[in-house]
């Protein structure tokens, strides 16, 4: 699965395919590249494992009956792919299905000729073929390719490949058979005996050696009996194939049946050429009589050339013919036995023909009827299938919407509070003993607005905020809310830790630094910023329904705020405060609200850099029992000297 998602990505293709989706070979050869280089192989060994991944998808798809019954053999199973293509094209019209022809060997082996006119996808055949023959006919197989050229008398196609096919048998076997067979008592019999290293036979052919026929005579001695003169008149076999065509090798027609007459009146008329009325579709070969003898195993399609039609069906579809040629050497001429190719009724109806054209005994017309029922099934599936990746896209989609809404509601509300609200949870109020709060504004900040335009406001705040923001990330505290210039943080809530102050004040300390780099829109130099905190106990809970917000409530809160308020530009003003930090008295003030403290400037951690504070280098940090506000030890180690060292007044 990550190799697929990685090559995926490397491709730019799409998640996944639809089966009844016809797609470019460019995004196969790019996708056989691509994996290519992602798994260090050649092309050779993706595509040949591609084929035969693409046999077992076949057989789940529920071909296996149909590919198991094409043939007793290996070499009959690959005469008939082409057949079976041609059915396959009945439902699939685009389908673009390579051809195959056999030639067998005396010695056993045979050559498998592959033309196709999609370059680059030969050596998936010997995935299909090596795997059909270890499923079907449990034999192993070698295929190499001897000849690969440009085909020249065919008029598509034109890849030929040639494969010779081996059977794989194991040395030792062959040294056993024939030990065993040099070993016989009657060894003056082993001359006659042959080894043969061809397809295992079937069951139907086994099957047929020991079925007997009268009087014991067996179907393998059987020899057919023909009639000393054929009993059948002309006008009765020209109805009874109605759709034949008898020619010479000049292709000179002398023979078609009624029906084809019909369709072509030209074929009533004696002496004419073949190649006129007709021409070739599949297989792709020039229509000679050497052609077609050559692939006379195939099965022939033929359709009429639109100019010699009269001239009312010009407009229409051509008639199509799928059959078999027949040589006939006694005659020097050929038959071609065929049957209309038409996919559904509504085809059958557009060739202005009906059922009754064609012959009773012809299962063409069962074809057309089920194949128009299969047809409504395959769209039937083809928009199910859509739907399902429709649905499986608008899920992706969804399920993206639903993460940016969960961010976006996480900012807003601590992620625990949040849950519980999306749970149709009460979120009760909490109490913290111990926490900091800090609160910050933008020194002369009245000033600036009445001086300024408002979007330049916006665009510094902006700025000013986007810093702030992700120092509270590098520092692990919780932005609690922003009122214009106003911007307050909290450490130990919504979850305790017992280094809320440190934390808090080493984000104080980026505070001071990110505001240096925040512009001044009136002076145009570095805006100034008034920071203060203070720790104690707080009350925390969620206030609202509409625009619900996770507020803070107790008098820690006004005197964080009192130490902002009665702060100094660029200053951290706070009250007594705890460890490792340096700090300045700064002496008893009149607090509001608070009466005379003394209070303290915070200068800065001894501890770490400005670059850590800021979160440019790793902050040092523990997996402790308070793994997300917990252990905090950002960058500095407790041997450090301690310039001042003050227990926190609460």
């Amino acid at each position: 699965e990550e190799a697929w998602v990685k090559l995926r990505d490397e491709t730019g293709v799409q998640d996944t395919f639809l089966t009844h989706e016809v797609y470019k070979d460019e995004i196969t050869l790019h996708l056989v590249a691509e994996a290519c280089k992602l798994l260090g192989v050649k092309p050779e060994v993706v595509l040949r494992q591609f084929g035969e991944h693409f046999f077992e998808f076949c057989k789940r798809s529920g071909y296996h009956h149909m590919l198991r019954t094409l043939g007793g053999n290996l070499s009959e199973f690959t005469e008939n792919l082409d057949a079976l293509h041609s059915y396959l094209s009945l439902s699939y019209k685009e389908m673009n299905a390579p051809s195959f022809r056999v030639e067998r060997n005396p010695d056993g082996t045979m050559l498998l000729h592959y033309y196709s006119d999609r370059r680059g996808l030969c050596h998936i055949v010997p995935g299909i073929i090596g795997a059909v023959a270890k499923d079907f006919f449990n034999s192993e197989i070698t295929m190499e390719i001897v000849n690969q050229l440009e085909e020249l008398e065919r008029t598509g196609k034109k890849e030929h490949v040639v494969f010779l096919v081996s059977s794989k048998t194991d040395a030792s076997s062959k040294a056993q058979i024939l030990h065993s067979l040099t070993d016989e008592p009657n060894s003056h019999h082993v001359k006659k005996a042959k080894i043969s290293f061809t397809m295992p036979r079937c069951h139907w052919q086994t099957s047929k050696e020991l079925v007997h026929i009268g009087k014991g005579k067996s179907l393998k001695t059987f020899e057919p009996v023909y009639p000393m003169k054929l009993k059948i008149d002309l006008q009765t076999f020209c109805h009874a194939f109605p759709f034949h065509i008898v020619f010479d090798e000049q292709l000179v027609v002398h023979q078609a049946g009624v029906n084809l007459q019909r369709t072509v009146p030209g074929l009533q008329i004696m002496n004419i050429h073949l190649d006129e009325y007709f021409s070739i579709v599949h297989p792709e070969v020039t229509f000679t009589i050497s052609s077609i003898r050559k692939f006379i195993n195939s099965h022939f399609v033929m359709q009429t050339r639109r100019e010699m039609m009269p001239e009312a069906w010009k407009d229409g579809p051509m008639l199509q013919l799928r059959g078999q040629m027949i040589w006939m050497p006694s005659l020097r001429c050929m038959l071609y036995q065929a049957s209309p190719l038409l996919r559904s009724l509504q085809e059958l109806e557009e060739m202005h023909m009906h059922i009754s054209d064609i012959a009773p005994h012809d299962v063409t017309r069962d074809l057309i009827l089920l194949n128009h029922q299969r047809l409504a099934e395959m769209e039937l599936s083809s928009q199910l299938e859509r739907k399902k990746e429709e649905l499986r896209i608008l899920s992706q989609h969804l399920e993206e919407e639903k993460r940016k809404t969960e961010n976006l509601l996480y900012a807003m509300l601590p992620k625990h509070v949040a849950n519980q609200l999306k749970e149709g949870k009460k979120v009760e109020a909490g109490e913290f003993k111990e926490c900091t709060i800090l609160f910050s504004d933008v020194v002369t900040f009245t000033n600036i607005c009445a001086m300024c335009e408002p979007i330049q406001i916006v665009h510094m705040l902006n700025s000013m905020y986007l810093q702030f923001d992700r120092l509270t990330t590098v520092h692990n505290v919780y932005k609690v809310e922003t009122i214009g210039d106003a911007y307050m943080v909290v450490g130990g809530v919504p979850i305790p830790v017992s280094s809320h102050a440190e934390r808090v004040a080493n984000f104080a300390l980026g505070m001071i630094i990110a505001a240096k780099e925040v512009i001044n829109p009136i002076t145009g130099g570095p805006i100034q910023i008034r920071v203060g905190l203070h720790s104690g106990p707080v009350l925390a809970g969620v206030v609202g329904e509409k625009m619900p917000r996770y507020c803070l409530f107790g008098d820690t809160v006004n005197t964080a705020s009192r130490m902002e308020s009665h702060g100094l530009p660029n200053k951290i003003h706070l009250s007594p405060t705890n460890k490792c930090f340096v700090i300045q008295k700064r002496g008893e003030i009149e607090v509001k609200g608070k009466g005379s403290m003394t209070t303290y400037f915070l200068e800065r951690n001894t501890g770490v850099s400005e670059q850590q504070i800021m979160g440019l280098c790793d902050l040092e940090a523990t997996d402790g029992e308070e793994s997300s506000q917990g252990s905090y030890q950002p960058g500095f180690y407790r041997r450090n000297v301690v310039i001042c060292c003050v227990s926190l007044k609460l």
